[in-house]
């Protein structure tokens, strides 16, 4: 038992430096790649200075990483079985009577816990710094104005046209944001002085303008003003209204089921949010998937002696789950897998390839 406890923390290290390896060489192009992006798009762009630029570029680096955590994983396996098999360790190991299932039980378990720490405690972390890089490039690249914020009673809406700034407050949403009920305007002109307030009973949104019902228009030192119906101007569209709720990625673990109900309640579709909940839950275990890959990848290679093939092979398998994954989510946000069945397929399918190719190699 002594010598089992050793070796499997001398292999669970051996995993976790290689893991460490490749995420600081993934980390190290990805924020080289980026930098460049963000330099090139904001140059002669105002306010967008050196520094401005480096604080995006590191706010955004966890999230990537976090996206990126199933190759780190893959990539870090094969170069720890590779490296075992090179200096004989694991034919010695092997020769003691430890079957291949037991010395990558501490990589497996370890890809696991990785993914639960992840889960829990890196991505509400990423989750805030990507907020705050998306509010940032919305106002230095994007100068976008319109903004949105809901709850399960109200809904506030932010537009800005040529005439000033409009903010929009309803009490009541149906038709997914398209109709609103007991709504206030707030009215300002350009130097964000308060011109008027338009409070409504009901109002459409359509191609260009909110159609408003009952409505009392007052502004300073003058009368209210009863009308019936009235067509305010407008830039935002439905989709717009529907596309501004906060990215999922934005939301952390913790956050997110309480924004999915609210979201529901308030009349709408929380379907990509619930469905990158699921695939979030699911991420653990596509990292112990990944190191199975990986092990038969490697281990195929000791055996063999085609290295190099089965290195291209292991890589191309791991960019086709990529894409499996891709278009198994474009399914789930379509409304044509069940979400629950769109997020764990993949890390399922993935976990069942693995396990029947590790035992084709050993058992078969």
């Amino acid at each position: 038992m002594k010598i089992w406890g050793g070796l499997s923390i001398y292999l669970g290290t051996q995993f976790l430096k290689n893991v460490g390896i490749i995420l600081a060489v993934i980390i190290s192009i990805i924020f080289l790649i980026d930098f460049i992006e963000l330099l090139r798009r904001g140059s002669g762009k105002e306010g967008v200075t050196f520094l401005i630029t480096l604080q995006m570029v590191l706010l955004r680096l966890p999230e990537l990483t976090q996206t990126l955590l199933p190759f780190i994983a893959l990539f870090g396996g094969m170069l720890t079985f590779f490296r075992l098999s090179r200096t004989s360790e694991l034919t010695v190991i092997r020769a003691a009577g430890v079957s291949v299932w037991q010395f990558l039980l501490p990589s497996l378990l370890i890809a696991f816990l990785i993914g639960v720490f992840v889960l829990t405690v890196l991505n509400p972390i990423a989750a805030t710094m990507k907020a705050h890089y998306e509010q940032m490039e919305a106002r230095l690249f994007k100068k976008q104005t319109n903004l949105l914020m809901v709850s399960s009673k109200d809904l506030w809406l932010r537009q800005v046209d040529e005439k000033g700034l409009s903010v929009i407050h309803a009490r009541g949403i149906l038709n997914k944001g398209i109709d609103l009920t007991e709504v206030i305007i707030f009215q300002y002109d350009k130097k964000d002085q308060f011109t008027g307030r338009i409070e409504a009973d009901r109002a459409r949104l359509r191609k260009g303008y909110w159609e408003l019902d009952g409505v009392l228009m007052t502004s300073p030192d003058q009368p209210g003003i009863v009308q019936k119906h009235l067509k305010l101007q407008t830039s935002l569209t439905v989709n717009q209204i529907q596309e501004s709720f906060a990215a999922p990625n934005t939301l952390s673990f913790w956050d997110l089921p309480g924004f999915i109900d609210t979201l529901e309640e308030a009349g709408f579709s929380a379907l990509r949010h619930r469905l990158y909940w699921h695939s979030l839950i699911a991420g653990p275990v596509l990292l112990l998937a990944m190191v199975l890959v990986a092990a038969t990848f490697s281990l195929r290679a000791t055996r063999s002696g085609h290295t190099s093939l089965l290195v291209m092979a292991g890589i191309t398998t791991g960019f086709v789950f990529y894409f499996f994954s891709d278009i198994i989510l474009a399914l789930g946000m379509s409304g044509g897998l069940p979400v629950a069945l769109a997020a764990w397929t993949p890390a399922i399918t993935i976990t069942l390839f693995g396990l029947s190719m590790m035992f084709h190699l050993e058992d078969g």
